[in-house]
């Protein structure tokens, strides 16, 4: 049964640029199509089409987005409500910024049984907790009425799934619900997104950039470049008989990472091959010396420890990768080292001198040295900004008084992140969320940095964008002999990049030394978890891995 039907379909922005070029596609019952492609590809604009949904700023040109034969482009407004939630639903790349933080949990899952009138309210309880029982959501009334800051990131990614899933709509459109959690978050969540699928019978169109992913779900795949379609086929089809040469390419992309073996079977670009050969050893200080460093939030018997004792040092030309799941303070580590947070115990040192705690006691030399890039261009950008104000900003703090230099130097940073010259007048809601991405990095290296640290800078970007900018930092370690203090939950990027490892599990180090090393035999069990986590370019590896990943919970006790 045909439920959406998609015909040459043809959106533009405001300004003429086209969006959507001629895109049909059609969705049976039962179906989990994946939309793959690059960033600014079309992929989140066409699902949510799919839900007769347009974004500010987009136009609709030609075509039609038939729902059961009904065109949802020219339908009412309220006729759509009455189909959004019930017959429509959507689950969201952040839960985070979707929940609303004042009302319990189990309250939103069953809000729309509420305002469509669909379910007694004794129905939607059974319902809600049969579908929590699916997702493998931890059980009891007390549990389902937290508040959303109560639970974690995995869970509150499972009760979104439990939400859209409530009304058992016909079609379910999930926007990258992966991509915002950790590794082992992502397996989990992954497999409940599955399990939930398929045992309510929906139909699906599964947003996603790592394919690795979303062939453990999908049963098609539509490729995308450029807002057109450019293959599609079924999932087998389109992993061993690729067509098109961008399919191929996607394809290669994804690095291959071998979970027993710890390394990387990715063909390696020159600035990866350059990252993995030992850096220059010099007889002057590392550039990056942290010791013992210990940070604790809130004061008393309410204090709660989010790092202790980590060490490490960091040398010219050297990478650094610091991994573990959501909570383990690898963005605490950072900030103390950047100075935004407090450390309560322990000394940071950069250039052999010890530096101050407070980013604002620091000298200007200092607070040059040592940059951060966050993980959300969208939180870390000014959207009222242009690109160039953005970068001048910088520029200007640091002493660059000449408006024609600066000028010169935005033209340089450009030109490093691979943004064309004209950016320079755009403002972040005109850009994708890679070139948002590579303007927050181009932020950072407008201060000239000797320590440059990348807090999962990558994690909401697909393959080949995510592949361009890690590309870029390693050439600019390589040419600038600049510290990297790489945060990331990505493995296989970890593994093709970095030359030394640090696990971080709860705030402890359970694991340290070369990446080779530990990667390719770990003594500790999460590390091994950690490293099972990566999705292999194969079906099947989903059941393998949430077995695996059982084993090495109950091992560790968690």
């Amino acid at each position: 049964m045909t439920l959406l039907h998609i015909q040459n379909l043809n959106l533009s922005a405001d300004s003429g640029k086209p969006i959507l070029r001629d895109v049909s596609l059609t969705l049976e019952k039962g179906q989990i199509l994946a939309l793959i492609g690059a960033s600014g590809s079309g992929k989140t604009t066409l699902a949510l089409t799919a839900l007769g949904h347009m974004r500010p700023g987009v136009r609709h040109v030609s075509g039609q987005v038939l729902f059961r034969g009904e065109d949802l482009l020219r339908m009412s407004r309220r006729a759509l409500a009455r189909l959004r939630g019930r017959k429509l639903a959507y689950i969201a790349q952040s839960a985070a910024v979707s929940f609303n933080p004042r009302i319990r949990l189990d309250r939103q899952v069953t809000e729309s049984s509420r305002i469509h009138h669909t379910m007694s309210p004794d129905a939607a309880h059974a319902r809600a907790r049969e579908v929590y029982r699916t997702l493998d959501l931890p059980t009891g009334e007390a549990f389902y009425n937290r508040f959303p800051h109560e639970v974690s990131g995995g869970q509150l990614q499972r009760f979104m799934i439990a939400m859209g899933l409530h009304e058992m709509p016909e079609i379910l459109v999930c926007d990258e619900p992966t991509s915002a959690l950790d590794a082992t978050t992502q397996v989990e969540v992954l497999k409940a997104l599955d399990t939930g699928i398929r045992a309510s019978g929906t139909a699906a169109i599964l947003v996603g950039h790592d394919i690795a992913q979303v062939v453990q779900v999908a049963t098609h795949i539509l490729v995308m470049r450029n807002g057109e379609v450019v293959e599609r086929g079924t999932v087998e089809q389109i992993l061993h008989r690729p067509e098109h040469p961008y399919t191929r390419r996607l394809l290669e992309m994804h690095r291959g990472f071998d979970a027993e073996s710890g390394t990387t079977a990715a063909p390696v670009t020159a600035a990866t091959a350059a990252a993995v050969s030992p850096p220059d050893r010099t007889d002057r200080p590392p550039l990056l010396e942290v010791r013992d460093l210990a940070v604790c939030y809130g004061t008393g018997g309410f204090a709660v420890k989010a790092l202790s004792g980590a060490s490490l040092t960091l040398n010219g030309g050297e990478m650094m990768a610091v991994v573990g799941e959501s909570g383990s303070g690898k963005s605490t580590m950072a900030r103390a080292i950047a100075g935004l947070v407090q450390p309560s115990h322990g000394d940071v040192l950069v250039n052999g001198r010890l530096i101050e705690r407070d980013v604002l006691k620091r000298p200007l030399p200092v607070r040059r040295a040592v940059q951060i890039t966050f993980q959300s261009a969208d939180t870390s950008l000014n959207r009222h900004h242009t690109v160039g104000r953005i970068l001048g900003q910088v520029l200007t703090f640091f002493g660059e008084r000449s408006k024609e230099r600066r000028a010169e130097r935005i033209r340089e940073l450009l030109e490093q992140v691979h943004l064309p010259a004209d950016y320079v007048d755009r403002k972040p809601s005109q850009m994708s969320g890679g070139e948002k991405q590579r303007v927050n990095l181009a932020r950072s290296l407008a201060a000239r940095p000797d320590v440059l640290i990348c807090d999962e800078i990558t994690s909401a970007l697909d393959n080949i964008v995510a592949a361009s900018v890690l590309d870029l930092i390693n050439e600019l370690k390589r040419e600038l002999n600049i510290g990297i203090l790489f945060i990331s939950h990505d493995l296989s990027a970890v593994a093709a990049m970095s030359d030394k490892i640090m696990v971080l599990r709860n705030g402890e180090v359970v694991e340290q030394g070369p990446t080779a090393q530990v990667l390719g035999a770990p003594r500790h069990p999460y590390t091994r978890l950690l490293r099972s986590s990566v999705a292999a370019m194969r079906l099947g590896w989903l059941e393998e891995a949430s077995a695996l990943h059982r084993s090495l919970r109950d091992e560790l006790g968690a």
